[in-house]
């Protein structure tokens, strides 16, 4: 909102109004706002919280610590959603399509996670919402998330064009680069369901290629992969935000790690100059990306503040599914979810853990007549625990793998 209204402010030469235009001005304002939003509000949401008895139930699972967690608010998720909203619907440009997408997916699953802890908490059902309607949810939003991806004009990807596709019906553009001693050259903006693979040279790669045997059906095809994909991605790694949300500050501290990595590709892949020395995808556009990644940096790392060990307060599904959703649209729409299971190997982790965990102990009983395990218990940080391990050491410990994890993904512009 303060976007547009500085960018007119600006026209009648107001002092100041200027500073608005840029990213990373508008950037630091967002992560400035949503920290105090966290911390400053964060008592009063955590006393509100307590009055209305809105307490996590524990489930005696002979951990060291566990029953002493019984009674800490949670639903604390909804600080998360309002420290990233408010910030990003003022500093942010609202006309900005994969801002929109952003904010969708925060209230879409914040939503989803929000009917799951309220079931929970209000009508004491301790499944909470049925795991067929969260699926449903996750479903529908791959399905906008990869249409709009498709269908908006908006939504391109800016690549070289040669002096023949001068003719061609498609966007040409003359960008220059004479202060640096470089020739202009033609750019087209075009539809893409490239995608950007890691460690090779040549490393996009293109989902039509899967269906190029259809024609001229190809392309459409290759977006109908795309939307299916997206889903898959989507559900991934909300389901494995949810799963590492299991121990105090892992799911808050990780999701900040992975944002700020994500920052730094959105800002080099909207960046034209960047992009063309890394040898990247140049996204028109994306850049402004970093002004919601900014919000969502400033969110986890306030609420961090409150749900570091020993926490405070949980944030609950309403937390959990929206960070990880957020974290893979972030990634598909700048054309890196190649990299999550890099970038996300905690969460990649702590999926595999369960679905390893249960298959084995399926298997194993269907063939012996007694289930047997993998890990002592899943996901993968209760094994540590049961190990004996302290909590906050696993926290700290999963932070650092996290930390590599995410330096090898920025890497990975550079090492093909």
């Amino acid at each position: 909102m303060l976007y547009h209204l500085f960018q007119y402010l600006d026209r009648l030469d107001f002092p100041g109004a200027g500073m608005f235009q840029y990213i990373t001005f508008r950037s630091a304002c967002a992560i400035i706002l949503s920290l105090i939003i966290s911390m400053v509000f964060g008592k009063k949401v955590i006393r509100m919280l307590q009055k209305q008895q809105i307490g996590e139930e524990i489930r005696d699972l002979g951990l060291a610590g566990q029953m002493e967690k019984k009674g800490t608010p949670t639903m604390g998720g909804v600080l998360i959603l309002l420290a990233i909203l408010v910030p990003v619907l003022l500093f942010a440009r609202l006309d900005n399509v994969y801002v929109q997408l952003m904010l969708i997916t925060t209230v879409w699953l914040g939503g989803i996670g929000f009917a799951d802890d309220y079931i929970k908490v209000f009508r004491k059902h301790k499944e909470g919402l049925k795991g067929k309607f969260k699926v449903v949810g996750q479903v529908g939003l791959g399905v906008i998330v990869g249409m709009t991806l498709y269908l908006s004009d908006d939504a391109v990807v800016r690549e070289r064009a040669t002096i023949m596709d001068v003719g061609v019906e498609t966007v040409i553009v003359d960008e220059g680069f004479e202060q640096d001693g470089m020739p202009r050259v033609l750019t087209k903006d075009v539809k893409s369901t490239k995608t950007t693979i890691p460690f090779f040279k040549n490393n996009e790669m293109d989902y039509a290629w899967f269906t190029s045997w259809a024609g001229k059906y190809a392309e459409p095809l290759g977006w109908l992969l795309f939307v299916i994909v997206t889903i898959f991605i989507i559900t991934a790694v909300s389901n494995g935000a949810n799963l590492t949300d299991g121990v105090d500050g892992l799911a808050t501290g990780t999701s900040a790690i992975s944002g700020a990595t994500l920052v730094i590709l959105a800002y080099v892949s909207g960046n034209m100059v960047y992009a063309d020395y890394l040898n990247i995808m140049y996204i028109p556009h994306s850049g402004e990306l970093v002004v919601y990644g900014a919000a969502f940096i400033g969110a986890t790392i306030g609420f961090l503040w409150y749900n570091s060990y020993p926490a405070q307060v949980f944030m609950g599904d309403t937390g959990s599914l929206s960070l990880g959703g957020i974290i893979a649209v972030f990634a598909i729409i700048i054309h890196k979810e190649l990299l999550i299971p890099i970038l996300c190997g905690i969460f990649l982790m702590e999926n595999l853990s369960v679905v390893m965990q249960v298959s084995y102990f399926k298997y194993t009983k269907k063939k012996y007549g007694e289930g047997r395990r993998i890990f002592l218990m899943s996901p993968l940080h209760h094994h540590y625990q049961k190990k004996g391990i302290p909590e906050a050491k696993i926290v700290t410990r999963f932070w650092i793998v996290g930390i590599i994890l995410a330096v090898l993904t920025i890497v990975t512009l550079k090492i093909r």
